[in-house]
């Protein structure tokens, strides 16, 4: 785009939005169940509507776990814990609807699976078949340093913070229901500045909206949106209406996966369309995603390019890709079809191999259920390493 101006926008939910409610606690069963049988097989959705969550899916494993119990934790957790604010997790129904894997569905992904009264004997991960049909994408931008799209990372953070001054005190008035929305202004491809911040809180119906205002400025978006990015043609938005009282589940119904923007990069990039939550890392929607982000990543990282974005496409029971694309939008130092070799040498994208070289077997999951998959420098997270530089440079030969 050269030097022209343009706007984007990308938005983020708290925690206690009633489809990360469902996020998180499909992630939390899953967590809970690859703890003590890590090969176990995990599809799960959840639903959740006025004073109820539901529960289904496909689950294979042998072993228990009690879900409405998570559930509820989950709920407690998000800071759901009264009629008074809407939604309460010891008086809510929780109902559960769960069934094992299709058989047709497995015989493709576990070829090299052997299995005695529910204990793996012997599983090899080299041969193991994609669990669906699917394409995902990776990226990743010099923008941040966590090389991440602005937009998306300063509506995380905004969201992060409604949930830390309702945690902490500051704000006590704020309920667990919010949203968040940034829109930077660029100048081709790089940030100047910030035209806007959005910020729909949850509260107590007593509050004056001038206070919830005024304090959610000063005490969420001027904490969040660095100085440098604000000029006197910035504008805040904080509850436009005038009036969120009613919110979570009393108020709109919840649904795992119904949030795959503000999962990835808040729509700086392509997406495949399928989600992450409630989901194993033999399903390919997971573990590709994460894998693609890894290789995007250490691609920017290596200073290959300042933009990067990964495809990868799967067929189900087939272990390697069907096709590899990488584009860098014009940033790249060498060519794209010269990193698009590298990295299919590089790295294996095989899913077996993906879950073994990841780690992607351990509760690692119900932490990035909200607040995004991606950028979260705070956690540890094996997809965002960029322990790949060297011997990409080394390849690339620059």
């Amino acid at each position: 785009m050269a030097n022209k101006r343009y706007l984007f926008t990308s938005e983020s939910v708290t925690e206690g939005h009633p489809d990360k409610m469902c996020d998180q606690i499909s992630d939390a069963i899953l967590d809970a169940i690859i703890a003590k049988d890590p090969p176990a097989r995990v599809a799960c959705e959840c639903l959740t509507t006025n004073g109820l969550v539901v529960v289904a899916g496909e689950i294979t494993t042998g072993c228990y776990v009690e879900i409405p119990a998570i559930a509820r934790s989950t709920i407690r957790d998000i800071g759901y814990v009264s009629r008074e604010i809407g939604f309460d997790y010891e008086t809510c129904g929780v109902l559960v609807s769960i069934k094992e894997q299709s058989k047709d569905i497995a015989m493709g992904v576990d070829k090299s699976l052997e299995t005695k009264g529910g204990e793996v004997v012997h599983e090899d991960l080299e041969k193991l078949g994609a669990g669906d049909q699917g394409l995902m994408f990776g990226y990743a931008t010099d923008e941040t340093p966590e090389l991440m799209p602005m937009p998306i990372m300063f509506a995380h953070r905004l969201a992060q913070r409604l949930a830390e001054v309702r945690k902490n005190g500051t704000l006590p008035y704020l309920r667990p229901d919010g949203k968040s929305q940034v829109t930077v202004e660029y100048e081709g491809d790089k940030p100047v500045r910030v035209d806007s911040a959005l910020v729909a809180a949850q509260h107590a119906p007593d509050v004056k909206y001038e206070n919830i205002k005024e304090e959610i400025v000063e005490h969420v978006i001027k904490k969040v949106i660095p100085a440098e990015y604000i000029d006197n043609n910035t504008k805040y938005y904080v509850n436009p209406t005038g009036r969120f009282v009613i919110g979570g589940p009393q108020g709109d119904t919840g649904l795992t996966g119904r949030k795959i923007i503000i999962d990835t990069y808040g729509g700086s990039a392509r997406h495949g369309g399928g989600c992450f939550s409630g989901k194993d890392p033999t399903k390919v929607d997971r573990s590709g995603g994460y894998m693609m982000r890894y290789v995007a990543k250490n691609i920017v990282a290596a200073r290959l390019a300042r933009r990067c974005e990964v495809q990868v496409a799967y067929a189900i029971g087939v272990a390697r890709p069907l096709s590899v694309m990488v584009n860098t939008f014009g940033t790249g130092r060498v060519p794209d079809e010269q990193i698009n070799k590298i990295i299919e040498k590089c790295f294996d994208f095989r899913p077996g191999m993906i879950i073994k070289y990841l780690g992607l077997r351990r509760p690692l999951y119900k932490q990035v259920a909200a607040y995004g998959h991606f950028g979260r420098t705070e956690l540890n997270l094996p997809w965002e390493e960029t322990d790949k530089v060297q011997i990409l440079i080394k390849e690339a030969g620059i």
